[in-house]
């Protein structure tokens, strides 16, 4: 955690935004003690028990922003699989056949569904014969070297108080961008991506398929919160690791109530049959970081399960957090005075006059004020450095949410100045410039090989690729193996080098 720099007229702007809302009569615990809570029926980098061993439904990742290149449109992204290691073959990453991927928007401040685009995924398999993902080079999404892929629909379900209105098929059978297997097996994984980005009507867009995870921090904040004598920042933990993204990018108009009421709450929640074949919710996911480091371990999978229109029943976890008593305890820097009322502004309502609907149901969202243009120079902590359309106002890639986090749970908005952050201040990989923004994944080929090992298969192989006699590898031998694919270069170059032992020993 070391000292950044800021701009302490923004800083001074958020705080009496937030000041300025309790003042007037903001909520207080007893007034969200008394919401009606409900039976389960947010998930981050494995923040819970159960989805940590559930990859597949476990949403790393919730962002939304208005478009920086269209204005009048909003970006949603949701992210799943956690650490994907991106030589992780010959099963790559796939979204799972039996979830439902649901993106949620509220635009009345109710804390219940208004909007929701749901994701399903079907995996299809060429040659069921081979183990390869790509018996090839792969140049198109219909490659029929890319032997396993995937497609997806979108329904477009419209709800009110929470009964369904209408449901409707807004995107069939589109194709995903696959995992980025290396440069040998996709030389131009960008054509790929760009082929995965579809069009739907009304002018929206979307996209699901492989990327870089766009989320930095370093994550040995878990080992007593940086080691315990601030020995370990500045790593940026998932540098090199990729995600399954989905995102869409709509008309402003088309999420929110009205241009006289902008703002929408966001969410994303998966859903999966159980042994019964009902669908049961096993991921859920607002603003960054709650069921991490809000919620206590007894809390996690019930909040994974649960609704925000029963978030009454977490409260305590937000006016009473756990972090700032253990940074106390470490650090020796004084907790702020509890209740906690300026993270309930920023957790559950949204900040009056930034990003707080008209009489709000206090509610574990993340809230956008789609009518606050973007600006041409983000700034990474946002709404803290005076910059508004960036979080607590939804959450753009290049938004540095652990720093805002750790700076909020300090106090930074009740008066307690701090600077503290964990040194990674923006990710590994540039990020684009038009949907969906996000930077291509790693590739499976990444990197220098390990010393001493070589860096092609004809030096793993040794002399097995040299034929009999020779001073030199035989050509023709690497050439018809390596067209045969790489499974072929392995096999080949496997039976030359047993061929050839054969021989020598024939020879004695």
């Amino acid at each position: 955690m070391t000292p950044i720099s800021r701009n302490g007229a923004g800083r001074r702007s958020i705080a009496t935004l937030i000041s300025g809302a309790l003042a007037a009569g903001g909520l207080a615990a007893a007034g969200v003690a008394a919401l009606e809570p409900g039976a389960a029926s947010a998930s981050s980098h494995r923040e819970a028990p159960l989805i940590s061993g559930q990859p597949q439904y476990d949403n790393t990742d919730l962002y939304a922003f208005v478009s920086p290149d269209k204005p009048d449109t909003t970006t949603l992204i949701a992210n799943f699989i956690p650490f994907e290691e991106p030589a992780g073959g010959p099963n790559f990453y796939t979204f799972a056949d039996d979830a439902q991927y649901d993106i949620h928007v509220d635009n009345d401040g109710d804390a219940q569904s208004d909007l929701i685009f749901r994701y399903t995924f079907k995996t299809h398999v060429k040659n069921k014969n081979t183990f390869l993902y790509n018996t090839g080079q792969v140049d198109s999404l219909d490659d029929p070297d890319l032997n396993v892929t995937q497609t997806y629909n979108i329904d477009l379900i419209k709800l009110h108080k929470d009964k369904l209105v209408s449901k409707t098929r807004i995107a069939d059978n589109v194709p995903v961008a696959p995992s980025n297997v290396g440069k040998a097996s996709m030389p131009n994984y960008d054509k790929l991506r760009n082929q995965a980005v579809y069009k739907l009507t009304g002018d929206a867009t979307s996209f699901a398929g492989q990327a870089d995870d766009p989320f930095f921090a370093d994550l040995r904040v878990f080992d007593l919160l940086y080691g315990g004598n601030l020995s370990e920042v500045g790593n940026d933990t998932l540098k090199g690791y990729n995600v399954n993204s989905l995102a869409i990018q709509v008309p402003n108009d088309y999420i929110r109530q009205s241009a006289h009421q902008p703002v929408v709450g966001i969410w994303s929640t998966v859903q999966r049959k159980d042994a019964r074949g009902d669908w049961s919710q096993v991921s859920r996911l607002g603003n960054p970081l709650v069921n991490e480091v809000v919620n206590p371990q007894k809390d996690k999978d019930k909040f994974n399960a649960s609704s925000p229109a029963y978030d009454a029943q977490f409260l305590k976890n937000v006016t009473n957090p756990e972090l700032p008593k253990l940074i106390e305890a470490i650090y020796k820097i004084k907790a702020p005075k509890e209740p906690r009322n300026d993270l309930v502004d920023v957790f559950l309502k949204g900040v009056k006059g930034l990003n707080q609907p008209p009489s709000v149901k206090p509610a574990e969202e993340l809230r956008l004020n789609t009518s606050i243009k973007p600006t041409a120079s983000p700034k990474r902590l946002g709404v803290l450095d005076g910059d508004n359309a960036g979080f607590p106002n939804g959450r753009r890639l290049t938004d540095d949410v652990v720093d805002e986090a750790l700076q909020v749970m300090e106090g930074e908005l009740v008066g307690s100045k701090n600077d503290l952050g964990d040194s990674v201040n923006a990710n590994d990989q540039k990020f684009g410039h038009s949907f969906p923004y996000l930077a291509d994944p790693t590739s499976g080929s990444r990197g220098p090989v390990a010393k001493g090992t070589g860096n092609s298969v004809r030096n793993q192989l040794g002399d097995g690729l040299m034929a009999t006699g020779s001073n030199g590898p035989d050509t023709t031998l690497i050439a018809t193996s390596a067209a045969a694919g790489a499974g072929g270069v392995l096999l080949v170059g496997t039976g030359l080098l047993w061929w050839r032992r054969r021989s020598q020993y024939r020879a004695y």
